[in-house]
């Protein structure tokens, strides 16, 4: 089973050069003012312009209008939208086929799992993400993970997001088998600022648990 990477809240060419060299699928920007991870436009653009063929482009929006997005993505270069806020299923599905796009959600416990159906049609995976009052990622905090394994039920892609690090990316993979982890907080050394060893130990510890009879 390959399980694919994202690291997310890049801000700086050095952390996206070490995240690309050591094997990441996808590149996440967050384009939330006033956030830890924020990331201006024209710092994106070229970032994007920088890599190199076949690593997926991710933006982090949350409650943006659709033209922030959109323009946003046309500036960039983006291939992939996140959607982190209460962005509506009729929201999400006006930028299918521009772009993909995924659903995050806050998980609080089962009553999340109920909200996810809405949106099936409407995005092409759903990322589950712990519930943080005030916060929409990037806390370090994990939820329960056997309500990701329910959520694959949908039969949708589903990408487990909240308090993974290299400790315990494994056990996550082994035991959720997820569409692909994603990761911020949890492999840096401070907010923004990427450690180059706890990406390695984070993606080798994907790739093993991928490997795994456990999670075939």
């Amino acid at each position: 089973m390959h399980v694919r990477i994202k690291i997310c809240g890049l801000t700086r060419w050095e952390d996206v050069l070490a995240v690309v060299e050591a094997g990441a699928d996808a590149v996440g920007f967050v384009f939330v003012p006033g956030t830890p991870r924020n990331i201006e436009t024209a710092l994106a653009r070229e970032l994007v312009g920088k890599l190199p063929p076949f690593v997926s482009k991710v933006g982090l929006f949350v409650d943006a209008d659709v033209m922030t997005v959109a323009r946003t993505v046309a500036q960039t270069g983006l291939d992939t939208v996140q959607l982190h806020g209460d962005e509506t299923p009729e929201f999400a599905r006006q930028f299918r086929g521009a772009v993909k796009v995924v659903k995050a959600f806050r998980v609080r416990g089962p009553e999340t799992l109920a909200e996810l159906a809405a949106y099936v049609g409407a995005a092409d995976a759903f990322l589950l993400d712990a519930f943080v009052p005030g916060s929409h990622g990037g806390t370090g905090v994990s939820f329960n993970w056997d309500l990701a394994v329910k959520a694959r039920a949908l039969g949708m892609p589903v990408v487990l997001a909240g308090g993974l690090t290299p400790e315990n990316v494994a056990e996550a993979v082994a035991r959720v088998r997820p569409y692909a982890v994603d990761v911020s907080s949890g492999v840096e050394s401070a907010p923004g600022r990427k450690d180059p060893d706890r990406i390695r130990r984070f993606i080798a510890a994907v790739a093993e648990a991928g490997q795994s009879p456990l999670s075939s």
